[in-house]
């Protein structure tokens, strides 16, 4: 049977004392927790804003380089002076003969399906090689019959780009196998019995070609050229953390300050 709420018996008053105000040693280590998740907030936040400037000017950089005339690769006598900032992305050339019988697919995953980057080194006239990535070719590919190679000198025109680490991501290389997740030139160099001082750091992403068909030849052309950039949102939830750590050690701040006026006023 429903009863009228006007009908409920009332509600005992509760017998919990009042909350007594913290201790001094206890206020002290939460203004200390909240000093450094704030500090520690703060740096984030600003990390993360010297890193959306470092990307967009990477991606000015990138831009300018990649659609600038082709201009001669690094020679020998430059290598040493190479890394990723000075040199990525140029657009240059080079001529030499192909050396398709010291070629290596290195796996690959494109907008194309999986398979292959094919790197051919690229035999200059002083001897030294620069490994050249033709394109991506997929697993029907290399059971073809072997490309017929030339003696011929050929011009090779793309984008400049360092050499990778010894593995792709949760996988290494495995040379013995010839199994190659990543563009380790050195790595590959020794396996093909290469001297790698001789072997650029640097390797070049081949412009796009004739070839259409992934299952018949290199497909050129496919460097990404698109870089994430969320430093800009990443910076915005450090420094709003960082706030809201204000926010709480302001109101327990007030609390503590209402219950001392509260235990003040009563006489406690």
């Amino acid at each position: 049977m429903l009863t009228r709420p006007d009908s409920l018996p009332p509600r005992p008053a509760s017998d919990e004392p009042p909350r007594r105000p913290r201790g001094t040693l206890t206020l002290v280590i939460l203004a200390l927790i909240a000093a450094f998740l704030f500090a520690v907030l703060c740096t984030l936040g600003k990390w993360q804003v010297q890193r959306l400037a470092w990307k967009e000017n990477l991606i000015a950089q990138v831009e300018s380089r990649v659609h600038a005339p082709a201009v001669p690769a690094p020679a020998r006598a430059e290598w040493a002076g190479l890394d990723n900032a000075s040199a990525e992305y140029r657009h240059v050339q080079a001529q030499g003969v192909l050396r398709h019988d010291l070629q290596t697919l290195v796996q690959a995953a494109t907008e194309l399906g999986s398979g292959y980057w094919v790197m051919t080194p690229l035999q200059q006239a002083d001897g030294s090689l620069i490994m050249v990535n033709r394109g991506f070719v997929l697993p029907g590919w290399r059971k073809r019959a072997p490309e017929a190679g030339t003696s011929e000198p050929v011009k090779v025109e793309g984008l400049l780009r360092m050499g990778e680490g010894p593995g792709g991501f949760l996988r290494e290389n495995d040379a013995q196998a010839d199994r190659w997740y990543s563009r380790d030139l050195p790595a590959i160099a020794t396996r093909r019995g290469i001297d790698p001082a001789l072997v650029a750091p640097y390797f070049i992403d081949a412009g796009a070609s004739s070839a259409r068909d992934p299952e018949t030849a290199p497909v050129g052309g496919l460097t990404v050229l698109s870089f994430a950039n969320h430093h800009l949102g990443y910076a915005i939830t450090w420094f709003a953390l960082a706030l809201m750590v204000l926010v709480g050690a302001g109101i327990v701040a007030r609390e503590e300050l209402r219950t001392r006026r509260q235990q003040q006023a009563s006489g406690r």
